[in-house]
């Protein structure tokens, strides 16, 4: 991933479920990073054609639209998709915010490309912008206790313990997005791939 240019626009999207009802939940970690970089943005977030709803500003100095679809998670290609077109941006310049099964709670990752590890969010996206050359923040939600299904387990709040280290997790997720920005996926990596709350051995 090359080094980004400021006048360039970049598309940071959230991945999660619309409605109160999923607000807390594992599968939402998306929505709550864009709600923090909104807030950095100093915007409010309002309903685009695209189904969606989207803040425009600048973030580190480059101009940015953040993007929640309003689908649900397993059709958020459309939404993305319909954005990217709409603001004209490349999928290379499309940041995609998301849950993630395999990585730890407490370890975020940034990566560009790669499979989407059954998650439905990630399935619908590389799908409709026909690549999956696109990077992503992987904010690790750890795997189900006992014999749970992922299914549920994805849809169910964060745990009490969970909860403490949350703001600082959603705080950093929102840091690599900016420095995605601002530095590239190599020096993000580089940066906060050591940072990890929980030290048990995530992929990189």
């Amino acid at each position: 991933m090359s080094t980004p240019v400021s006048a360039e626009r970049w598309l940071v999207v959230g991945l999660g479920n619309p409605g109160p009802e999923y607000a807390g939940n594992r599968h939402n970690a998306g929505f709550m990073v864009l709600d923090e970089l909104a807030a950095r943005v100093g915007g409010r977030f309002k309903v685009h054609k695209s189904r969606a709803e989207v803040v425009e500003g600048r973030l580190a100095g480059a101009p940015v639209v953040l993007a929640k679809p309003l689908s649900y998670m397993n059709l958020s290609g459309g939404p993305v998709k319909a954005l990217a077109d709409f603001y004209k941006v490349a999928p290379e310049r499309v940041i995609v915010v998301h849950d993630e099964l395999d990585i730890p709670y407490g370890a975020l990752r940034a990566k560009v490309g790669g499979g989407d590890n059954g998650h439905n969010g990630l399935k619908s996206i590389t799908k409709s912008l026909a690549t999956k050359d696109y990077p992503r923040i992987r904010f690790g939600i750890g795997r189900p206790p006992g014999r749970m299904d992922p299914a549920a387990y994805v849809l169910k709040d964060f745990a009490t313990a969970e909860r403490k280290d949350l703001p600082f997790l959603v705080d950093r997720a929102a840091d690599m997005a900016e420095s995605l920005i601002t530095a590239g996926l190599e020096a993000t990596q580089n940066r906060f791939h050591a940072g990890d709350l929980n030290p048990a051995k995530p992929p990189r």
